[in-house]
């Protein structure tokens, strides 16, 4: 792989961010793409992206279902060795449409769609740190040249939350989600963002009520992890946030890593930077009222 520029995006429905997506394929130009939140059935996303993906030099690699989950990965530097779904994870009951692998110019690429928990110790928090620890075990068995890409459902330290006060008693914070994450990057993965930014106030994600997203009120979610053998070829690591602002947004903003070359420069973290810095007074979450 080589001057390769890799993004991740949680679309939130691709067939309601079209309009969003294509422009922002031609805009930033990105080499492997991993989507997350497709909420379509592969075919269902053949018919309605499988032309303009092609003529844009894209193969691609699917494992949708339709109203919920959905992953994918775009790419033009190759796809092989096609994977859907964590071996050995849980179903919820039935497996969830949650995780695809490929190799994209000689490493592999994981686009992931991690469980989000709901609520501290509800069977779904506990089916994803199954889920967590099964993805932990694959990525040990697989080849050292990988990336891990995609909405993991964690803010790894409380750096990647607006206020932590904010968060107490829910999920994406507590320390078993937190250690799963880091078991994650014991094996020897980089989380490329941060590593770069080791200070700065960076979000990925910001609910769409309240105004969250205008107050600069959100959370970084969303995560690329670069095994030790790719993290060093990181030469830029930023946070798209113009492809948050506009019509018809994500609530998620994409993340985008250059290897060895920065077209941009070694811009970020975050593109363009906010114009308010956040509320000083405590705010609740809106789905905590």
């Amino acid at each position: 792989m080589e001057r390769v520029r890799v993004a991740t995006w949680n679309v939130n429905s691709v067939k309601q961010r079209v309009p969003r997506l294509l422009p922002w394929l031609d805009q930033r130009q990105p080499d492997v793409v991993c989507l997350q939140e497709t909420k379509l059935a592969d075919d269902a996303f053949t018919t309605l992206l499988g032309d303009a993906l092609e003529e844009r030099g894209y193969e691609f690699a699917l494992f949708g279902e339709t109203q919920w989950n959905g992953v994918a990965i775009l790419s033009r530097v190759g796809l092989d060795d096609v994977a859907v779904g964590v071996a050995g994870a849980p179903g919820f009951p039935h497996i969830e449409a949650r995780a695809v692998a490929a190799t994209c110019g000689g490493v592999r690429v994981h686009s992931l769609y991690v469980p989000n928990g709901r609520e501290p110790e509800s069977d779904h928090y506990k089916y994803k740190l199954e889920w967590l620890a099964a993805l932990r075990d694959v990525l040990e068995a697989g080849p050292s040249d990988a990336l891990v890409c995609g909405d993991i459902n964690i803010a790894p330290t409380d750096a990647d939350l607006f206020d932590p006060e904010a968060y107490i008693g829910q999920t994406h914070v507590t320390e078993p989600e937190r250690a799963a994450l880091q078991a994650i990057k014991a094996l020897g993965f980089h989380d490329v963002v941060r590593d770069r930014w080791p200070t700065e106030r960076i979000f990925s994600y910001w609910d769409y009520r309240a105004g969250m997203f205008h107050r600069d009120l959100g959370m970084r979610i969303d995560l690329i992890l670069a095994s030790g053998s790719v993290a060093p070829r990181a030469k830029a690591a930023w946070i798209d946030r113009h492809a948050r602002k506009g019509t018809g947004p994500s609530d998620h903003a994409p993340v985008i890593v250059d290897l060895d070359e920065a077209p941009d420069g070694d811009i970020g973290p975050v593109v363009p930077p906010p114009s308010s810095p956040g509320s000083k007074k405590k705010v609740k979450l809106p789905q905590a009222k």
